[in-house]
């Protein structure tokens, strides 16, 4: 690549342009999600699954940006890592700690931060 291309390249890249987008989650995150999470959260994300139906509790609507921005993202690790009753939450959460890694908890609350249009905290 000639030096004029390899400058361009450079100058795109750091303004963001060729880039991922910011509000693009990432697809791995999503398959997790639509693997483990969508049977009671919903397709919607909403709290509304299948399962939710018949749950005494209602599953967390992950697309509402006040009850999400309240929640700091390590309650959010804590409770998908070991289930709600560790965070003081409905025991119908399960523990999922045994079945994804860490780096996978942490995609799936970025993830969530992107769906309910929250920042980390």
């Amino acid at each position: 690549m000639n030096r004029g291309i390899q400058s361009l390249v450079l100058v795109v890249a750091a303004l963001g342009f060729g880039t991922a987008a910011a509000d693009e989650p990432n697809p791995h995150a999503v398959k997790l999600y639509d693997t483990y999470c969508v049977q009671c959260h919903g397709v919607e994300r909403n709290g509304n699954g299948l399962n939710s139906g018949e749950m005494a509790v209602k599953p967390r609507d992950h697309t509402d940006a006040k009850a999400m921005g309240d929640t700091p993202d390590d309650l959010l690790f804590k409770a998908i890592k070991n289930g709600g009753l560790s965070v003081s939450k409905s025991v119908l959460m399960p523990t999922w700690g045994g079945v994804l890694t860490d780096d996978e908890i942490h995609e799936l609350v970025k993830y969530l931060r992107f769906v309910s249009k929250t920042q980390s905290n």
